[in-house]
């Protein structure tokens, strides 16, 4: 009995100290990851437009389920968390943009029977989609699954950079089917979509190949895949429209589907593997053997969350449970794109569709307009090398077509949004010191993309007029200010390289935001070619793009865009008392009128946090000596406009810009001029925050006594000595330490006042 009891304690006491270690060990932070975030909206609102399928950081594939026949605007990255149908799993997506396009290859699962398999087949998902419950749903980074409610199929799917995985487990002794549709698209003819040659090639009983020329929001998309499935096909019905073609090796066309028929008797599931290439179909091969040699669908799903925890790991902090979640989903989404889309040998479909090479990858889905306000400047934190390589990237699309990237989808430009966007991220790499850019090269494609005509950006006009007027260039103050940031950066690298004249000449075009400010009205208002001030003028009134002077936003929330200058735009407002009451009144006004536009949401007066104009502007207060009113407004966007629902986001995610705002801010600072090297400080929201340097460094911001409550910034030590500034800098983080900020309930509004204090 004693011997018994002493055994069993023994037990006990083990037992404990291997809960006691488990309970201490750190949780992967990829188990923070939540990818349903932002990929549905409540009533009224916007939600951020993501998916939650399978994709590896940076990767060309993300392989996600399309809730639509044929995604439109609502639901641009295909799924929208408020359907309970799924058309299939398409192998790209876009993440959180406010446009549709990509869903290339789409497989499908289903059961049927011989009178039904072909089915109606101009209409796939109205046959082989399904139904399903949310119930029954789950993704995590690297890993999306469901099950099928009209099948009884449990889908499964992973992902590599090149390569989709799928996993299909059927009823037993049911008929397994899998439909791959060609004509799965954005809805037509939106954009001008239609395919315009498609192929099939059944390859052997275990293989099939073929790819599709489509066009859309990028024009000319070739898209070529090879799909392997670990059982053999015993027949196929190769479909052209409403034309059936059975057991047929090859078909071309523009409406193409194949049917295809599994044995499911064994109970062993149907897996698929499938490559990408916008080059060959011998190239997506070469893409699928590197990438998944083998079918271990399980170990697939290990090496993608491997691969995320790897990126995740470059920012640690601390905080609550839900703070961790919104946080590394944001990381999560912001490191989702640009996408690497040359193949594992390097080729890729470059602008002037011929095939080029680049051995250490090419770089597209670059959606500047968004990302280059803080995205990329957190690129250059904690990406450095592939920062290289964006920037590389779109000094390739200048080699072999003129000018940047404005908005580089597929490697194609559809000239979405206004500006040179491209120009501060590759000005802010190159001061920054990011190695293996050539700086000569960079700087030759500025400033030769800052002198070029071409759609969105008349320079001619600029030079002649020192302003764009509306009756030349429709959403006219919107670019003359954006166009006047870009002129700031080019002046930058010019002065790095002691091109003193044309120095000179890009700071006088960066000040020609004078020239459309109005002292009557106290806005940036429109102008024509002969001065005349356009009227009736409504500081409210929103525009979209095109059609009116302001772009996805009003004068209101166009007031405060002069990141290069906001010491200019102080003494235009009349001092510091003045510029902090028209702060005041902007996150007030609440008047909104009916014409807001579709992309303004997550409202506080007049500031949209839901789109990017507004981005900058809580920090402001920093620059006017009222730092607390920044770290209240940062504080209270950070706990009111994110949360880890289906609504995550107060408005289109906008391929990383919105959670990299997140990233930023909930650390304590963010880059309200993103090319100046200048971070200026917030509210922190986690209690402790270490950026992982690739030099090895590490840089940490601590925020003692965090809470929901203090909000404010008491004191601030930098590397232990006290700090007063409202702004640290990029070598302040490069070169290692740590920023503590004591946080308090109350302003201490003597911390950060002074005029040498400002950034």
């Amino acid at each position: 009995m004693y011997k018994f009891l002493r055994c069993s304690l023994a037990v006990i006491s083990l037992l404990s100290v291997a809960a006691s270690l488990n309970a201490q060990a750190p949780k992967k932070l990829t188990q923070y990851v939540n990818p349903f975030i932002g990929t549905g909206a409540v009533k009224g609102s916007l939600s951020g437009n993501n998916y939650p399928g399978a994709t590896v950081p940076f990767g060309m594939v993300q392989l996600s389920p399309d809730t639509r026949d044929e995604p439109e605007w609502d639901a641009a990255s295909g799924y929208d968390h408020n359907d309970n149908f799924i058309a299939g799993f398409s192998h790209t997506h876009l993440s959180g943009t406010g446009a549709p396009d990509l869903f290339d290859i789409l497989f499908m699962p289903y059961t049927g029977d011989e009178k039904t398999r072909a089915g109606d087949a101009k209409q796939p998902g109205s046959r082989y989609g399904s139904r399903f419950s949310h119930a029954n749903e789950s993704a995590r980074a690297g890993y999306y699954q469901v099950r099928l409610d009209d099948h009884d199929i449990n889908a499964e799917l992973t992902a590599t950079a090149h390569a989709g995985f799928h996993r299909y487990t059927f009823p037993r002794n049911s008929s397994a089917k899998v439909v791959i549709d060609l004509n799965h698209s954005l809805k037509k003819p939106n954009f001008g979509c239609q395919v315009i040659a498609a192929r099939f090639n059944i390859v052997n009983d275990h293989a099939i190949e073929g790819f599709r020329v489509i066009t859309g929001w990028a024009k000319l998309r070739k898209v070529y895949f090879y799909a392997e499935f670990n059982k053999t096909i015993k027949s196929n019905d190769l479909v052209d429209g409403g034309t059936q073609y059975f057991n047929q090796q090859l078909l071309n066309g523009t409406d193409l589907r194949a049917i295809l028929d599994f044995d499911a008797s064994d109970g062993i599931p149907v897996l698929a593997k499938i490559g990408l290439s916008t080059v060959s179909c011998e190239n997506a091969k070469l893409n699928l053997d590197a990438e998944i040699p083998a079918w271990d669908f399980d170990r697939v799903v290990a090496q993608a969350d491997a691969l995320w925890e790897n990126e995740l790991e470059k920012i640690n902090v601390e905080g609550s449970e839900k703070q961790k979640q919104i946080f590394y989903t944001a990381l999560y989404h912001t490191f989702i794109q640009p996408n690497n889309y040359a193949d594992v040998n390097g080729d890729y479909t470059a602008i002037d569709y011929t095939v080029h090479h680049a051995k250490d990858g090419f770089y597209s889905t670059f959606s500047l307009w968004d990302t280059y306000r803080a995205a990329h400047p957190l690129y250059t934190l904690v990406q450095p090398e592939r920062s290289a390589g964006f920037v590389n990237s779109m000094i390739s699309q200048y080699d072999a077509y003129g000018y940047l990237p404005i908005w580089q989808l597929w490697g194609q430009e559809n000239y979405c949004m206004i500006g040179n966007h491209a120009i501060p991220v590759v000005v802010d790499a190159v001061l920054k010191g990011i190695p293996g850019i050539d700086i000569n090269k960079a700087y030759e494609t500025v400033k030769s993309s800052s002198t070029t005509d071409h759609p969105g950006s008349p320079f001619k006009a600029w030079e002649k007029y020192h302003y764009m007027p509306e009756n030349v260039q429709s959403q006219s103050v919107s670019l003359t200010l954006e166009m006047a940031y870009d002129d700031w950066c080019v002046a930058q690298l010019a002065k790095k390289l002691n091109k003193t004249a044309d120095y000179e000449h890009f700071m006088q075009r960066s000040q020609y935001f004078r020239n459309l400010y109005d002292t009557q009205s106290g806005f940036f208002r429109a102008k024509d070619s002969d001065g005349k001030w356009a009227s009736p003028f409504n500081p409210l009134q929103y525009g979209g793009n095109g059609g009116n002077p302001y772009t996805e936003g009003n004068a209101w929330q166009y007031y405060w865009y002069i990141p290069q200058d906001v010491k200019g735009l102080i003494g235009l407002t009349g001092g510091d008392t003045k510029f902090t009451a028209k702060l005041d009144t902007f996150f007030t006004l609440n008047s909104k009128p009916g014409e807001v536009n579709g992309n303004a949401s997550g409202f506080i007066g007049q500031y949209a946090h839901g789109n990017e104009p507004s981005h900058h502007i809580t920090y402001l207060y920093n620059y006017a000596g009222q730092p607390w009113k920044t770290q209240y407004y940062v504080a209270k966007i950070m706990s009111e406009l994110y949360n880890t629902s289906s609504s995550g986001y107060a408005g289109n995610e906008d391929c990383g810009q919105m959670s990299a705002w997140y990233v930023f801010s909930a650390m304590g600072f963010y880059p309200v001029n993103p090319a100046s090297g200048v971070y200026v400080i917030g509210s922190p929201a986690m209690q402790k925050s270490v950026i992982s340097l690739s030099s090895g460094k590490r840089f940490t911001i601590l925020a003692s006594h965090r809470s929901a409550e203090n909000i404010y910034i008491q004191s601030a030590k930098l590397n232990g000595k006290p700090y007063t500034h409202t702004y640290i800098t990029q070598s302040d983080i490069t070169n290692g330490g740590t920023l503590e900020l004591v946080m308090g309930p109350k302003p201490n509004k003597s911390w950060g006042v002074n005029a040498s204090d400002r950034p």
